[in-house]
């Protein structure tokens, strides 16, 4: 009869007691992977896991944020949140959604966003200092799901919130993969458990039901005007990043070489899903087209035939509204379909256009730029006002004229505006400054980090800790 060894003994002895720990560490975080049956359960268990995250220190903060920049940003997640949300959505480009959730996990900031106010005199030392709202309900888009989640989540619970998050149906499953991860590396960092939470199966009453629900305090809507309208109307602290249809101008003074290629690559960046994209371009008609000319040596298809302009516009544009079976497409897919082989290479369609047209008026969020002939740049920037409709988003201007660029700032007022570039500097890409999927112009956060999602407190000590 063979023995066992001593030293398989005490093997044997230490996993099961390291397996006893992981089980009871895990019951005590409440340990779940973050997907609910249902909003009540999700809010109940983000509400019970914010109230533990207020026991939790800066530095405890800090390394939960950290364990969320390495999960979402490591190369292989990277990848196939890029490959699985355009395999989901069938929307976008893989190397632009590569670049997107990379910057959405390293560029957004963390608690070092949220400073401290402090006064000190003779009757003693006051503070001002940013607090968490609690949970926060936030509604993700189908456009950019993953980016949006992973810079919520970094910006919210760097404020100390949990988050319950309501993804479009159309990348649930994505949202939910990421959700997993997330909270993996949070339980794994030492964190409570669902900090962030969603439901099996996101949807409209889902989202009423978050909204509605008295333990959420915050909303944040990342999408069209619909939901923002929603979430303003829903009688809570409310961040709305809604709609935008940003213009483009260019005077006789830009570098047209450089124009050119920076508007290609900005509206044909993961084919014009951001709301940030060159959408239209209004330029003075001395530079149209040379401009056209650099724009075909770059990546863009122009469309002359008006009987063919006719119908790519009747095939993604209906009453005013992108056709969603178009939104994101590539450029060869659509000219595919009305009947054109795309050169290799294209990633842009443009086509000269009356200003009235769908590729101006309309947001389509594909990759399709009309370009307007205007007779100055006055003409252009009163036009580019026109068109971006109010939404106060982002405007993009080339020009060397200083006294050009001031004038299209202040009348247009968006809360971005890019000059000389692509839009995508705007949001950190190739710009300075910190990156962003989630902005609010509708609400005025403009683009938003923790900050945004925290309460301002102040804190009066009467009577000490002045020093001076």
């Amino acid at each position: 009869m063979s023995t066992i060894s001593p030293d398989v003994v005490r093997q044997v002895i230490q996993e099961v007691v390291l397996e006893v720990v992981a089980k009871a560490q895990a019951s005590h975080n409440g340990a779940s992977d973050g997907i609910f049956p249902d909003m009540d359960a999700a809010i109940t268990a983000a509400d019970k896991a914010w109230r533990r995250y207020t026991e939790c220190t800066m530095a405890d903060r800090a390394r939960f944020i950290q364990a969320i920049r390495d999960v979402a940003s490591l190369d292989e997640n990277v990848r196939f949140m890029a490959e699985a949300t355009v395999e989901e959505t069938g929307m976008g480009r893989i190397d632009d959604k590569i670049l997107k959730n990379k910057a959405a996990a390293l560029q957004t900031p963390g608690i070092e966003d949220l400073p401290t106010e402090a006064w000190s005199g003779d009757d003693g030392l006051t503070t001002v200092e940013l607090s968490p709202f609690g949970v926060i309900g936030a509604i993700t888009p189908t456009t950019n799901p993953t980016e949006t989640v992973i810079n919520n989540a970094i910006g919210m619970l760097s404020a100390g919130n949990s988050v319950v998050f309501s993804p479009h149906p159309r990348a649930t499953k994505i949202t939910h993969w990421l959700i997993r991860k997330i909270n993996a590396a949070l339980v794994g960092a030492g964190a409570p458990a669902n900090l962030v939470v969603t439901v099996e199966k996101p949807s409209i009453e889902n989202t009423n039901a978050m909204m509605a629900d008295p333990r959420v305090r915050m909303l944040v809507a990342t999408g069209g005007p619909g939901i923002v309208k929603s979430v303003l109307s829903s009688g809570k602290k409310a961040i709305g990043a809604g709609a935008g249809n940003p213009p483009v101008v260019v005077d006789q003074t830009a570098d047209i070489v450089r124009a050119a290629r920076d508007i290609v690559n900005g509206a044909s960046f993961d084919n014009n899903l951001p709301c940030t994209a060159e959408k239209e371009v209004l330029a003075v008609e001395c530079v149209v087209d040379l401009l056209k000319f650099e724009m075909l040596k770059n990546g863009a298809y122009e469309l002359k035939d008006q009987a063919a302009i006719a119908r790519l516009a009747e095939m993604v544009a209906k009453d005013g509204h992108a056709v969603t079976g178009c939104v994101g497409k590539d450029a060869s897919v659509l000219l595919d379909a009305i009947g054109i082989e795309a050169p290799s290479g294209t990633r842009l369609i443009i086509a000269e256009v009356p200003f009235a047209h769908p590729f101006v008026q309309t947001e389509l969020m594909m990759p399709i730029l009309g370009i307007v002939r205007v007779k100055n740049v006055d003409e252009a920037i009163e036009l580019a006002v026109e068109a971006e409709h109010g939404n106060r988003h982002t405007a993009i201007m080339h020009s060397s004229d200083v006294n050009a660029l001031t004038k299209m700032a202040k009348r247009i007022q968006t809360t971005i505006f890019v000059k000389n570039g692509p839009s995508y500097a705007g949001i950190g890409l190739g710009g300075e400054g910190f990156t962003t999927f989630t902005i609010a112009g509708p609400t005025g956060e403009g683009l938003t980090s923790a900050r945004c999602y925290a309460r301002r407190r102040r804190c009066a000590l009467v009577g000490g800790m002045n020093i001076r």
